[in-house]
């Protein structure tokens, strides 16, 4: 599938009325597990729900003539809008059961699903709960390896986890965007490498001027319309 960019103010991020707003509005839901038990490491959750975003974008049921391509492209017509819910034990098992793919990192779980409509939600999904998904890494995440794509956090936002696993998503989305056919290939073959880091202030102000890609928030819940959030930082984008 092709993407053609949005015109220059017609962002799918943005909170102003553009011709986005005149389409049909979809969303893509992503569910954490959260076990009271064992909840995932944070910057493992957001890194698997990063990766989950772009295996649904890469499968061949979301494109071309595939059977969830036709949502997809509706979403991507629209504002490109994420929500994340969390799940644990019967919920989690009712959320398997619905159509979509399963991702697991070193301690996360995230299923993402094809695009729904805003005011379609199933009924399994609509019951799940948005907040509560605080999460704590055990120790600070290592540097990350450059040679590999790197979603850079801004330093000077506090978001919850689930927010932060949206904007990630978005990043992610944004930089397979930009990509060419290739590098897409060469990415999806090699299961979609990625780290998640928050950015030193010093860096941030320099990754918000590189030119790489970068997501403004439209500010629907937790932070400021506008807010810039995440950039994508995919060696071939540099």
């Amino acid at each position: 599938m092709t993407h053609v960019p949005a015109a220059p103010g017609d962002s799918p991020f943005q909170t102003e009325p553009t011709p986005r707003d005149e389409a049909p509005q979809f969303v893509l839901p992503l569910v954490v597990r959260i076990e009271k038990s064992a909840p995932p490491a944070r910057t493992d959750a957001l890194e698997t729900a990063a990766r989950a975003v772009l295996v649904l974008l890469g499968d061949e049921r979301a494109r071309g003539d595939g059977e969830w391509a036709e949502a997809v492209r509706d979403w991507e017509d629209a504002r490109i809008r994420k929500v994340v819910r969390r799940a644990r034990g019967a919920e989690w098992r009712r959320a398997q059961e619905l159509p979509g793919i399963t991702l697991t990192g070193a301690t996360a779980e995230v299923r993402v699903f094809p695009p729904i409509p805003l005011d379609g939600w199933p009924r399994e999904l609509a019951k799940l709960q948005v907040s509560g998904t605080e999460l704590d890494d055990p120790a600070p995440p290592a540097a990350p390896d450059r040679t590999a794509p790197v979603l850079w956090l801004n330093p000077e936002l506090e978001m919850s986890a689930g927010k932060e696993m949206a904007q990630v998503g978005h990043g992610a989305q944004l930089a397979w965007w930009a990509l060419s056919d290739a590098v897409r290939e060469a990415w999806r073959t090699a299961g979609y490498p990625l780290a998640v880091r928050t950015a030193a202030p010093a860096h941030w102000r320099e990754l918000t001027t590189s030119g790489l890609p970068l997501v403004r928030d439209a500010g629907f819940t937790e932070i400021a319309p506008g807010s810039a959030t995440v950039v994508a930082d995919h060696p071939a984008l540099r």
